[in-house]
């Protein structure tokens, strides 16, 4: 069972942390508020669990023997309204919180981001503008938010700042904090944003975030790319058949200059998000790239070296029907400037009978994404559906019954 004293007393002090308050700002006097709900979500609901509701009402009492908190019954009844913090005893509640239950009172929340602008203030400029951040954050007695990732962020800035050799990405990541996928997956993105607001360098619209590290001697490791279909590619004066190559091209990115002309003999390129996807599909009327995710600023170039040379062609991507999918699309149309069309991608697929057992349900974080997607009149009808339906889809099973055996000859044939 949830510990409702310490889920109740740590909501009231954060909640009075982050008051004006705590400021000294406050122009209207109000009570630190917390109502029984917020504790347990079904305490005023006729079916709600009686023992989780006794549990929060004991939880309640003890703290008010403490002289933490005081609280509000409903007339006529002992079921508790509200919950009010003694807010002259915070410090006291903190440091209870801190011995019982482990928790950061905000006086140590504040020398830790003291500690952090001694360590690392003034080391790089754009690490000092962001501790600047901290100190203005300080003088208005506010504790920034998410403090421990700005350390990670800063010890980026540092090193990258005062960085003079030439170092792929990951052997940056290991020589800052000894893990070689930890920058690109957790801090990039803060890093990238904090170096162009130093340097007023706004990351413009056919450009990439991470690009601004090529002025500081830094670059991803060497990429691939992966095409295949009826395409004569000219490359340092000489002409390659990829038709006659079942699994197509991999080509490093570092050879890109020694490509002179890219042909594609069919009517269609098809742009595909995942690899075992990209593997099945297979066409004598058109060609395939395998995309991987969002576009890196490689496959931008040679995506519109190739809509260069081959303008008339019908460009469409195949990905995932869910919300990265779709962000995905939207990304790779904005960075090449290409008017991909969405494949496979629609209600038909979702509501396939096929496909039925391979409907996954949406998670939180995917209803938030497709609700921002709905703004989008390309994405509206389905981010919609896909949200009254709660279900999303990978493409790995639309790509085997498209290419693959009898099932894919027959889901091919009804859907052409």
């Amino acid at each position: 069972m949830i510990n409702y004293e310490e889920k109740m007393l740590e909501t009231l002090a954060d909640k009075y942390r982050k008051s004006k308050k705590d400021r000294g700002t406050n122009v209207i006097a109000r009570r630190t508020k917390l109502n029984p709900s917020q504790l347990y979500k079904n305490y005023n609901r006729n079916d709600g669990d009686m023992a989780q509701i006794e549990a929060v009402n004991q939880a309640v009492y003890r703290c008010c023997e403490k002289g933490f908190v005081t609280y509000e019954e409903k007339g006529f009844s002992s079921e508790i309204q509200s919950i009010y913090l003694v807010d002259e005893r915070i410090e006291e509640i903190e440091n209870y919180l801190e011995t019982t239950y482990g928790y950061e009172p905000k006086s140590v929340k504040r020398q830790y981001v003291e500690g952090m602008i001694a360590t690392y203030g003034g080391r790089s400029p754009a690490a000092e503008q962001e501790c600047e951040k901290l100190r203005q954050a300080l003088k208005k007695n506010r504790i920034p938010p998410r403090y421990h990732q700005t350390e990670d962020l800063l010890k980026a800035l540092i090193f990258i700042e005062n960085n003079r050799e030439d170092l792929y990405l990951r052997e940056v990541s290991s020589l800052i904090y000894g893990d070689s996928k930890y920058l690109e997956e957790k801090v990039l993105g803060p890093v990238c944003r904090a170096l162009r607001a130093y340097r007023g360098r706004p990351c413009g619209e056919m450009e990439m975030e991470d690009e601004i590290l090529e002025e500081y001697h830094i670059t991803r490791e060497k990429q691939k790319l992966c095409l295949k279909g009826d395409v004569t590619v000219r490359i340092s004066g000489k002409e390659l058949e990829l038709g006659l190559l079942p699994n197509g091209m991999e080509l490093f990115v570092d050879e890109l200059h020694k490509i002179q002309q890219i042909q594609v003999h069919g009517t269609v390129f098809t742009t595909v998000e995942n690899y075992t996807s990209w593997l099945r599909c297979r066409s004598s009327k058109e060609a395939f790239f395998y995309l991987g995710g969002y576009a890196t600023r490689y496959q931008r170039d040679f995506l519109k070296k190739i809509y260069s040379d081959n303008p008339a062609l019908v460009y469409r991507h195949f990905g995932d029907i869910d919300a990265g999918g779709l962000y995905i699309h939207e990304h790779l149309c904005r960075v090449t400037g290409i008017p991909f069309q969405m494949y496979r991608m629609s209600r038909v697929e979702l509501e396939d009978e096929r496909f039925q057992s391979c409907l996954h349900p949406l998670t939180e974080q995917d209803r938030i994404r497709l609700k921002s997607l709905e703004e989008k009149e390309e994405y509206r009808e389905l981010a919609v559906y896909m949200l009254e339906h709660g279900v999303k889809l990978e493409q790995e099973i639309i790509s085997y019954c498209d290419f693959a055996g009898e099932t894919g000859k027959a889901y091919t044939a009804a859907y052409s």
